[in-house]
């Protein structure tokens, strides 16, 4: 059977590889930022503590999923010294890592790699010492573990099954609202399938992929039935089950319709005289049904799972995403049928308007709940610019806008088109004899008729047709049809690219968890502080040592003050007093007294104020015993309030 001419294949080869080009760059992508911030770690990060701790926790922004290696305490010897983590006192957001065995003095490394509420993972590593910091032989995670082939190949599935979906329920939507017949077409069975094939095949692969996705092992790990057995147990191993088994049920719907259609004629202008099949109202029930489970099983799974309004943000999303399949879905659909239908294929206008009424709606659904999402996940004006998330939703809102010019431009070639069919009230969908119409939309003859109903549109018979209303090259009809070719291929194209960066959306922090991200950061991790460490000797061994002090944040304001005291043996020590004072001599300011708090084991306080930058004196009185005590003094520089540089 003749097919589309090479010239008209041209623009479907373009999409297949800008769509191949996308894919490569997302498979490249960077490391995929995560919702969840760890905010307190007990004990502190380069914390020296006097007495071996039970426990090590972890407090993160969000609640986090656990595996058997989520946290590893690692003793100076490189030995894990910890049991499996859990979460302490059935706090979903606090991780307990209980220490076993008798530990020694020395540094400690805790590794920890969790995955946060919307399904990424997130790690990190800090240490903390017993007695006094020592030399460590274990190894910390590199700053960026998201960076492998394995998240490489999980973000290009993402973009796999995304498009997946598009294609199987979007030509779905298309075959059964704007042209039934159009199922009997090979080139859209086969769209379809490929659709399913697509989205079985990604999926499987991000169930195997998932376990050392969540873990960090490597690609081998894929296969292990420990990690396989844990991942079925999780939140996203859930979601991916439930998807494959409503793939079960659609491929199952997918072949009874083949069958069904397969025995169907291909011409869909009625010449032939056969009869296009028809799906039942329960059939389409059911499709609808497996349409919304399918969009369910990511919702509930990602971003919309987190945050704010999560039962209002998960339907939301199903529409969302159901929108999306079903303009980008029916695009792929239309562009099919124009370019690579056979050359007696026949789509009537009616067709074509009918799915441009249908992605208008589409379009409309996807604004409302886009803009939803959008303050849900973004939050303020100035997120958008500031962010990486606000940036990447600022290029689809761009791309987005160039689809709808394209999709208005198409538009009117329908309209353009239906102008010119002749006088369709005098036809009847009831008329005896069934005759091909020269006028057409598509890669070949087409018929201009649009039926009553949808399972009229193009394979009722029609009434026969004058010759002058033949659309020969350079009339006006076969203008509207390359206008209308060209927009529509245009509109295929944009929605490669918008399906393309929703995937890296997906896969990126959304605006308000990374302000809230850099807010916990910079709780937990303040400015440098000045650290300066004061020897003292009162004449004999047991009264010699040196004071660790250390000003938080180091600068102008307020200043918390630790004094830690070593004996000779480099081990804490306790005294009975210990007083600090601070002068500035060149401005004749102090003594300030810091007022030092016996905590146990440690000297603190929260409220030193200084009140300007330079070199300040420390003076430092201790006294080991009723009778024993020593001055001894040392320099400390207090640096500037930051200055913060503001926007033109």
């Amino acid at each position: 059977m003749p097919t589309a001419s090479r010239r008209t294949r041209t623009p479907l080869t373009a999409l297949l590889l800008v769509s191949a080009v996308l894919a490569l760059l997302l498979g490249g992508a960077g490391p995929a930022s995560a919702h969840a911030v760890l905010t307190n770690a007990n004990p502190a990060d380069a914390a020296v503590v006097k007495t071996a701790p039970t426990q090590v926790t972890l407090t993160f922004t969000e609640s986090v999923s656990l595996s058997d290696g989520s946290v590893r305490v690692l003793s100076p010897q490189n030995q894990r010294v910890n049991k499996p983590a859990d979460h302490l006192g059935g706090k979903a957001n606090t991780v307990r890592a209980q220490l076993r065995g008798k530990l020694s003095i020395g540094t400690y490394t805790v590794a920890w790699r969790v995955v946060s509420a919307d399904s990424h993972p997130i790690s990190g590593a800090f240490t903390f010492s017993i007695g006094k910091p020592s030399a460590t032989s274990a190894v910390a995670p590199s700053e960026s573990p998201d960076d492998t082939a394995v998240s490489r190949l999980y973000g290009f599935l993402r973009y796999v099954a995304y498009g997946g979906l598009a294609l199987l329920v979007g030509i779905a939507v298309f075959v059964l609202v704007c042209w039934p017949a159009g199922a009997a077409l090979r080139p859209v069975r086969r769209l379809l399938a490929a659709g399913w094939a697509a989205l079985l095949g990604s999926t499987l692969a991000s169930l195997l992929l998932r376990g050392p996705y969540e873990t960090g092992a490597g690609l081998a790990a894929a296969f292990d039935p420990s990690l396989l057995s844990s991942t079925l147990t999780g939140r996203s191993g859930i979601a991916l089950g439930a998807r494959l088994l409503l793939l079960a049920a659609a491929g199952v719907l997918l072949k009874l319709t083949a069958d069904r259609f397969g025995r169907a004629p291909e011409a869909t202008g009625g010449g032939r005289g056969g009869v296009v099949p028809h799906i039942g109202i329960r059939g389409r029930i059911f499709g609808v049904l497996l349409a919304v489970a399918l969009a369910v099983t990511w919702a509930a799974a990602e971003h919309a799972s987190a945050g704010l309004q999560v039962p209002l943000a998960i339907p939301v999303a199903v529409l969302h995403l159901l929108a999306m399949a079903v303009w980008l879905g029916g695009l792929v659909a239309l562009v099919a049928v124009m370019f690579r239908a056979p050359a007696d294929a026949l789509i009537p206008p009616g067709a074509v308007a009918r799915f441009s009424r249908l992605a208008f709606a589409s379009v409309v659904v996807l604004v409302v709940t886009g803009v939803y999402q959008s303050w849900r996940q973004v939050g303020s004006w100035e997120n958008v610019s500031s962010t990486e998330y606000g940036k990447l939703l600022s290029v689809k809102v761009a791309v987005v806008v160039l689809l709808l010019v394209a999709a208005a431009l198409s538009r009117d070639w329908t309209a353009r088109l239906l102008q010119q069919r002749p006088t369709r009230e005098a036809f009847s969908a009831a008329a005896p004899e069934p005759v091909r119409v020269a006028q057409t939309v598509g890669a070949g003859a087409s018929s201009d008729m649009d039926g009553p109903s949808d399972a009229g549109s193009a394979g009722a018979p029609s009434p026969p047709a004058s010759a002058d209303s033949t659309a020969s090259p350079g009339s006006e009809p076969d203008r509207y049809r390359r206008g209308l070719r060209r927009s529509v291929a245009a509109e295929a194209l944009l929605g490669a690219v918008v399906l393309a960066v929703t995937t890296l959306l997906t896969g990126t922090q959304p605006s308000r968890a990374a302000v809230e991200t850099a807010t916990a950061a910079a709780a937990s991790q303040l400015p440098p502080a000045a650290v300066v460490t004061i020897p003292f000797d009162l004449g004999t061994p047991s009264n010699k040592g040196k004071v660790q002090i250390t000003l938080t944040p180091g600068q102008v304001g307020e200043n918390t003050v630790q004094a830690l005291v070593f004996a000779s043996d480099n081990g804490v020590s306790t005294v009975p007093e210990l007083r600090l004072t601070f002068t500035q001599r060149a401005q004749k300011i102090g003594p300030l007294d810091a007022k030092l708090a016996n905590r146990g084991g440690y000297w603190w306080t929260d409220s030193l104020q200084l009140p300007i930058a330079g070199t300040w004196t420390m003076q430092l009185t201790v006294r080991t015993s009723d009778v024993d005590q020593v001055t001894v003094s040392d320099t400390v520089t207090i640096r500037e309030l930051p200055t913060r540089s503001t926007a033109p």
